[in-house]
């Protein structure tokens, strides 16, 4: 294994960061649902001060005909060549704590030099405890409130938050490498796999982001301004209201959801929320089918603002 610390350049300064700080972190690459990693990474730069203390290379993580950087074309040049970014920075919560965060993309090689980069900047800032986010489709409701799967080493977090808990295998990411890891070697690790509605998981679910901030509260004790992502939430989701009241099939399919989800929510003897009584699930296409056309509008409507 080649050096971990080869793979990231610290920046001048990272002697002066306090030392037993909580780290959260969050990567964008596998299955972020509803956008909820990508929009508290974003939301978290937008509004809190921060600086980099440690940017890691892209040359050595990152598949670029995979994942190309987008070019800003004007005419008859190129006025900008967006590089994707993968840092270490010092962040200061809304009252003013600090934190360390981990953002950017999940590198597509070197997944063990990378978590072992992690660990020693972990090491080397005498980290208090680590908390990180994901987020993968289910089939849920969108009108009952966002849950969790947590893991790691908090059973306390576990006990009151996790409202799934299956035995099962899944396709993994380099953010569970790095607990695995963590909680083998005794340092305090937690997870919070947020539970997307499956016919949301493709948009920017603004509820989402709050589950998340919500999570990471919880874990850190840190807060995190989240007005603007709640007023977006309720926007969103009344939208998306007005699409189920005004189609019988639509509504039929939100009020299946809702069913089992309430039934598993109090303790009825279905095995998940997930699934019926047969073990199948509900199709995602009979939902996304119906809201494609609102999706679509949402989107024309983001590009609009952005011009």
């Amino acid at each position: 294994m080649r050096d971990p610390e080869s793979l990231y350049r610290l920046l001048p300064g990272d002697d002066e960061v306090p030392r037993g700080l909580p780290l959260v972190a969050g990567l964008t690459g596998f299955s972020d649902a509803g956008g909820a990693v990508s929009q508290v990474s974003a939301y978290l730069l937008d509004e809190l001060e921060h600086r980099d203390l440690a940017v890691f290379d892209n040359d050595e993580l990152l598949d670029w005909r995979a994942r190309r950087p987008v070019i800003v074309f004007d005419e008859t040049r190129i006025t900008e060549f967006r590089m994707p970014s993968l840092a270490l920075r010092l962040a200061e919560d809304e009252l003013g704590a600090p934190f360390l965060l981990l953002t950017g993309y999940e590198p597509d090689f070197h997944w063990e030099a990378f978590v072992a980069a992690v660990r020693s900047l972990i090491d080397r800032f005498e980290v208090s405890a680590t908390t990180w986010i994901h987020a993968i489709p289910m089939p849920v409701p969108h009108t009952r409130p966002i849950g969790v799967t947590v893991s790691g080493s908090r059973e306390d977090l576990i006990e009151a938050l996790s409202i799934w808990r299956p035995r099962t295998q899944a396709p993994g990411n380099a953010m569970h490498l790095l607990e695995h890891r963590l909680h083998g070697s005794g340092h305090p690790v937690t997870g919070f796999v947020l539970l997307v509605p499956h016919y949301l998981a493709d948009t920017e679910f603004p509820s989402a982001a709050v589950t998340a901030l919500e999570s990471l509260t919880a874990a850190t004790g840190l807060l995190f301004p989240t007005d603007r992502l709640r007023e977006e939430g309720r926007e969103f989701l009344a939208k998306i209201d007005d699409q189920v009241e005004g189609n019988t099939e639509l509504a039929r399919l939100v009020g299946t959801l809702e069913e089992r989800h309430d039934s598993y929510m109090e303790d009825n003897p279905l095995r998940s929320p997930l699934t019926d009584e047969d073990g199948e699930l509900p199709s995602a296409d009979s939902i996304a089918a119906e809201l494609e056309n609102f999706l679509a509008v949402r989107r024309a409507t983001d590009d609009d603002r952005e011009l």
